[in-house]
């Protein structure tokens, strides 16, 4: 088999893999980013038309390159997609594309990568796969009738790719928000949750939310201390007040948590039913490493056991994790940071 061996290896040439071949260039070794898709920013440019994030330009950058544009405005999807072409460009990252991680074992000091393009051989890896692996789907969806169409969040794209008839959109997070209030424009629309949804405005006066939270210090509360702990048991809150007011006007029709169905007909929490012609999934992601065959790296629930990314592997890390130092570990605006700090630890078994 073809081997080719590097200081590094990189897996996922997302946000998190970009930053972290920009530190990665910085130490001196050889290295290189392993991708799986055609091009760079690829994953950003396939999700759903409308998509505008709710960070602003100015907390939306990797180190090293700012994103151009008003800092307090908000970029869209294929603004980020460009800008992470334009990144890897800028400082001449060595990417390799349409290449897809197979296995990942680790022989004596040494970690082997296969892939559809042969073998790498690396000290050390890191996974920077992001949280956004497999869609999260309830089985019961499996069982629903075929009239009805079923998309996941990431497969949706805009209304025209919807039946005709209404729509139930499932889950209470940011992208479910912005989708169901892109759909009630034109068509009878629901949207599923199984808690409370707490608001929070996209600016207060003329600057983001983040310029506050950024001064209130929230943007650097660890994930262990009582401000990250509040945090994360609060859960993440809708940003904007688009879906606010369309669930006001009746445009949004809110239902209680999707439990179960039977033929065209969605059962509720609350015992109610709705007859649907539609359904959006905006249930998340779940994580698939069953290409990582290296024992003591998962938990019993198939997460990466790891403290700021450093697993007890010598050599292997994780980037990009949800709340994986902080509240914006699995964002464009934190993950340098924590790819600094890898890069740092790398330098010290260097």
């Amino acid at each position: 088999m073809n081997r080719s061996t590097y200081h590094t290896v990189v897996i996922g040439a997302g946000q998190a893999g970009l930053a972290m071949g920009y530190y990665l260039k910085k130490l001196g070794k050889s290295f290189i980013i392993l991708d799986k898709n055609v091009e760079v920013g690829t994953e950003w440019s396939k999700r759903y038309d409308s998509l505008v994030l709710f960070t602003p330009r100015m907390y939306s950058t990797l180190p090293g390159l700012i994103l151009k544009g008003d800092p307090q405005g908000f970029p869209t999807k294929d603004e980020i997609a460009n800008y992470l072409k334009v990144y890897a460009e800028s400082f001449q990252l060595p990417i390799q594309l349409k290449t897809e991680v197979t296995r990942v074992q680790k022989k004596d000091s040494a970690f082997y990568i296969e892939t559809n393009w042969g073998e790498f051989q690396a000290a050390n890896v890191i996974i920077a796969t992001g949280p956004f692996q497999k869609p999260r789907v309830p089985d019961f969806a499996n069982v629903l009738s075929p009239d009805i169409l079923q998309l996941h969040s990431s497969q949706y794209k805009n209304p025209a790719h919807l039946q005709s008839g209404n729509v139930l959109v499932v889950g209470g997070g940011n992208s479910g928000a912005q989708i169901a209030v892109e759909l009630s424009q034109e068509r009878e629309t629901y949207l599923s949750v199984s808690q409370k949804i707490k608001f929070l405005p996209l600016k207060i006066g003329n600057k983001s939310i983040f310029w506050w939270f950024d001064q209130a210090g929230i943007l650097k509360a660890s994930h262990d201390s009582w401000i990250g702990r509040k945090i994360q048991e609060k859960g993440d809150p809708i940003f904007g007040s688009e879906l606010k007011k369309a669930i006001q006007n009746g445009h949004i029709i809110l239902k209680n948590r999707t439990v179960h169905s039977r033929e065209t007909v969605i059962h509720f929490e609350d015992k109610s039913t709705l007859k649907v012609q539609n359904i959006i999934w905006a249930t998340g992601f779940i994580s698939d490493y069953s290409w990582l065959n290296i024992e003591g790296v998962l938990n019993n629930i198939g997460k990466p056991i790891h403290h700021r990314g450093q697993t007890e592997i010598p050599g292997l890390y994780f980037l990009g994790l949800p709340w994986q130092h902080r509240r914006g570990s699995a964002l464009l605006q934190g993950v340098g940071e924590d790819a600094q700090s890898i890069m740092r630890h790398i330098q010290t078994r260097s």
